[in-house]
């Protein structure tokens, strides 16, 4: 990020998907050529790890922040492998509007359990090898993974907090017996593992052979009911009895006048503190095995983090904890010396936030729907108060398309971007105009989601925060996004973000 560029904002999941959602698959390489084409040297995706019903399938409520989510696993690209005969035609879902992860799983685990006997059965070593040495690679986070997922399967898929006691609280001789009994089902999870890996490191491999860096996204907190939380009671706030004693969260700010209440512990940081915060740094290194850049979300939250007492029913009661701040970034730099890092730095920020960023280098972001306000002119949001070292956006996965966002606009916000702009802004150019600011910042790299390339409207949205059901399901029904291709050259051309400018 030495050099003006841009990217695209899309999720795996929103790719167009024959088998309920978009995947890994051939999908995904064409539109590694859509970006090569229309010198889009960036690629940003959100967490791809495991999503869960219980949780409305967000990819920032993972069961794992380390494993990968089986349901963006192509099924065609599986069928491939060598030691799988081949099998009767697919089931296909070409006629889904949106991502249907219930569908996806229905094909993927008939499947999975397929290939996984296939396996056992008929691979050679060569491929016995791989998987072994992957199983030894990753065994920080897998062992306990799969024994997470076992146990789910044996449990009915419940929280791990409504196991039986013994299981809850990782009593040894228990688990043992039971990794025992359970020990095929233990491997099998191990194995869809490996094909996730398989898949998407040959994404990747194909991204940097056509100029492409992945950015990809790490949340700061974990979901309760996780592998992560079970495993490694001791690094967050819980009880004796593995309760929750305080929720992360945000105050009331621009989505929510009652704060947001995400139902996650907090970290206890002076745990981690004392083992030189190994849980983060072996995360922070798997995932950047599997991306370029990682974008650090809620940054602030390692400056200063609002937490929230267990049981509330609202984030207003909560208070501003100390987070880890240089010592955590100290010892994280020895291990990243170039922290190829993206601060995300919205919302509720103050002073303390902006050092710990500005003093480790980390370009943070600016979002173009924050910019006009009635403090336009104090706004780190508007063009001429962007930075250099940043990241500028239209907008996130958590923000309204442009097109919805210019629906909600006062008339003193729109005459103040018809002033700005010097255009005569309406429903139908809100989105080109808008991406020309964001194009022509001084700030190094140009992020836009594709909803807004297209020019959607609200129906496109990704996420509501604050809101559980109907999120994350948005998809491109098709590749008609390629014909946009020549005119996002025009624009890296006229703003300087393409080739010959890097």
């Amino acid at each position: 990020m030495d050099k003006r560029g841009a990217g695209i904002l899309l999720h795996i999941s929103s790719l167009p998907g024959k088998y309920g959602t978009g995947d890994l698959g051939e999908e995904a390489y064409k539109f590694v050529d859509f970006l090569k084409n229309s010198e889009q040297h960036y690629w940003q995706i959100l967490p791809l790890n495991p999503v869960s019903r219980n949780s409305g399938f967000s990819p920032y409520s993972p069961l794992s922040s380390m494993a990968g989510n089986p349901l963006l696993i192509n099924p065609e690209k599986m069928l491939e492998l060598p030691f799988i005969p081949p099998e009767p035609l697919l089931q296909e879902i070409t006629s889904s509007a949106k991502a249907d992860f219930n569908a996806a799983g229905s094909i993927r685990w008939e499947l999975f359990e397929k290939a996984y006997s296939h396996f056992i059965l008929n691979a050679d070593d060569k491929w016995k090898k791989k998987f072994n040495l992957f199983c030894e690679k990753e065994s920080f986070w897998l062992n306990d993974f799969a024994l997470f997922m076992a146990c789910k399967q044996k449990f009915d898929f419940d929280p791990w907090n409504k196991w039986p006691m013994e299981f809850r609280l990782r009593e040894k001789k228990t688990l043992e017996k039971f990794a025992g009994q359970q020990a095929d089902t233990i491997v099998r999870e191990k194995f869809i593992q490996f094909i996730f890996f398989l898949q998407l490191r040959e994404l990747k491999e194909y991204c940097h052979n056509n100029e492409i860096s992945v950015i990809g996204d790490v949340p700061i907190y974990i979901a309760y009911d996780s592998a992560d939380v079970w495993s490694n009671p001791g690094i967050f706030k819980l009880d004796d009895k593995g309760q929750m004693t305080a929720i992360a969260g945000v105050p009331p700010d621009y989505f929510d006048k009652n704060g947001q209440l995400w139902n996650m512990p907090v970290f206890n940081w002076s745990s981690l503190k004392s083992t030189a915060y190994k849980w983060w740094i072996y995360r922070l290194k798997q995932n950047l095995e599997l991306y370029d850049i990682v974008r650090l979300d809620h940054f602030r939250g390692f400056s200063a983090y609002w937490e929230v007492p267990a049981g509330d029913i609202t984030a207003r009661n909560g208070k501003w904890v100390p987070g880890p701040s240089e010592d955590f970034f100290d010892t994280i730099k020895k291990e990243f010396p170039s922290l190829p890092f993206i601060a995300e730095d919205l919302g509720e920020i103050d002073q303390p936030v902006y050092d710990l960023r500005d003093k480790y280098g980390l370009p943070g972001m600016q979002v173009i729907q924050f910019a006009f306000t009635e403090d336009v002119d104090r706004s780190v949001h508007i063009p001429y108060n962007h930075k250099i070292n940043s990241v500028v956006y239209t907008g996130t996965h958590d923000n309204n398309t442009l097109k919805g966002w210019y629906k909600q606009l006062t008339l003193k916000e729109k005459k103040l971007i018809r002033n700005y702009t010097g255009f005569r802004i309406n429903k139908r150019n809100i989105h080109s105009i808008m991406m020309r600011l964001v194009y022509s910042s001084v700030s190094r790299l140009a992020i836009i989601p594709i909803q807004d390339i297209l020019g959607l409207g609200e129906k496109a949205i990704m996420n509501r925060p604050s809101t559980i059901k109907g999120n994350w399901t948005w998809k491109l029904k098709n590749s008609k996004y390629r014909k946009y291709g020549k005119q996002l050259l025009e624009m890296m051309k006229i703003y300087g973000r393409c080739t010959e400018h890097l």
